[in-house]
């Protein structure tokens, strides 16, 4: 149907892909997107780690396992063909304890499951010669792993969108969402705006945006704090491309690991402390509304109980360098305190159900004319052009 307005509301990577896939997919339909902030994709996009996942970690039959390895090629075809960023340094899997070799063993058969191109078992001689100056027993070497610069692309995205004719209204906080006839109308404290159809994106604040538009309650966002070290400019040679840990199956984070930037920088880490914040990207911010919403969250609670020894351990990391760098010395054992520095930090919107689970799939459904993402972590930016599909898919099924 031409001639329909359709309103996204998030100017991250996510929103913004699935705004110009609309523009692409539906001629003559008017885009429009709305975020809060004075410039595109700066908050979980522009704190990402710039890794383009290849796609070796997702359980089968889950959408993060048949999106990522559809986005990675679709990203790839975007970079080159707008000469953005988009390089393939590999990336090591590597077990550094005897108890990770029967979990590296079943990531290996679950990754081939997925057709992760040109995957193969190293032995501890082999790491070194990928990586002379790393550690481990053994691992995975992802050679078409890359790196790139979501931010630019996210800009890039909204370029797209403004050339179809659609627009992104930035510093329009959304505060109301009313079903009215024909549509939706989506309010700010200034003005009111009103589209046929209604994507959310919102990111660190989908579960509130989302209860604007009366959805359930379940998942809420927990915001993670992820903070990094950087290694000293003499120090990056240490290490040519990614070196991440064999992933816990409780948890959804991957833990300390290497990473190299497209800028030349080499980050550490991230950990993962609750924030007190939704844009907690330092430890001094506290946001009293999200600290009660949180608290009053029965699923909080029960989270809590479940992982409390993790949360004190990763806190520990958090003050204390000497912590912090104790596991990455398992992977690159040649590097200590003195060759980091304190780095950035990103915060992430982890999704929790009522019952303490931390949700680690994409979820994202259809309620009449408004369309809901309401969980979309790591790898949503490698998979964003996969998602934005997905959601159009959604958006338009039986009309």
């Amino acid at each position: 149907m031409a001639d329909e307005t359709i309103g996204v509301v998030g100017a991250g990577i996510v929103g913004l892909a699935t705004a110009r896939e609309i523009a692409l997919r539906r001629p003559g339909t008017r885009v429009v997107v709305f975020d809060k902030e004075r410039e595109v994709s700066l908050h979980q996009t522009g704190h990402n780690s710039g890794v383009v996942h290849a796609g070796i970690y997702y359980p089968p039959g889950s959408l993060k396992a048949r999106l990522t390895v559809r986005g990675v090629a679709l990203l790839r075809a975007y970079c080159q063909d707008r000469d953005l960023p988009y390089r393939e340094i590999g990336k090591l899997v590597m077990a550094v304890r005897e108890d990770e070799l029967g979990r590296l063993h079943d990531l290996y058969r679950r990754a081939k499951d997925h057709h992760v191109p040109e995957l193969r078992k190293v032995s501890r001689e082999e790491i070194r010669e990928i990586e002379p100056h790393a550690g481990g027993l053994a691992a995975l070497h992802s050679p078409r792993t890359a790196i790139t610069d979501y931010p630019a692309i996210a800009r890039e995205f909204a370029k797209d969108v403004a050339a179809s004719g659609g627009e992104v209204r930035l510093g329009f906080r959304v505060t109301g969402l009313a079903r009215v006839a024909g549509g939706i109308e989506v309010a700010s404290r200034r003005e009111r705006v009103r589209v046929h159809r209604l994507v959310l994106c919102a990111g660190l604040h989908s579960d509130t945006v989302a209860k604007l538009a009366h959805d359930r309650r379940e998942p809420k966002i927990v915001p993670f704090r992820g903070e990094y070290m950087l290694l000293r400019p003499e120090k990056t040679d240490l290490v040519r491309g990614l070196l991440y840990p064999v992933p816990d199956p409780r948890y959804p984070f991957l833990g300390v690991h290497f990473t190299p930037r497209v800028d030349g920088t080499v980050e550490v880490g991230p950990n993962a402390v609750l924030a007190l914040a939704r844009e907690g990207y330092r430890r001094g911010r506290v946001s009293p509304r999200d600290l009660f919403g949180l608290a009053a969250y029965p699923g909080a609670w029960r989270m809590a109980a479940q992982h409390w020894r993790t949360g004190v351990r990763e806190y520990r990391g958090s003050f204390s360098a000497a912590v912090f760098m104790k596991d990455a010395r398992l992977y690159v054992p040649g590097v200590g305190v003195r060759d980091v520095v304190r780095g950035g930090a990103g915060v992430r919107a982890q999704a929790l159900d009522r019952d303490g689970t931390l949700v680690d799939d994409f979820r994202i459904h259809r309620m009449g004319r408004i369309t809901a993402v309401r969980n979309a972590p790591s790898p949503a930016a490698t998979a964003s052009l996969a998602i934005a599909e997905h959601i159009v898919d959604t958006v338009f099924d039986a009309g």
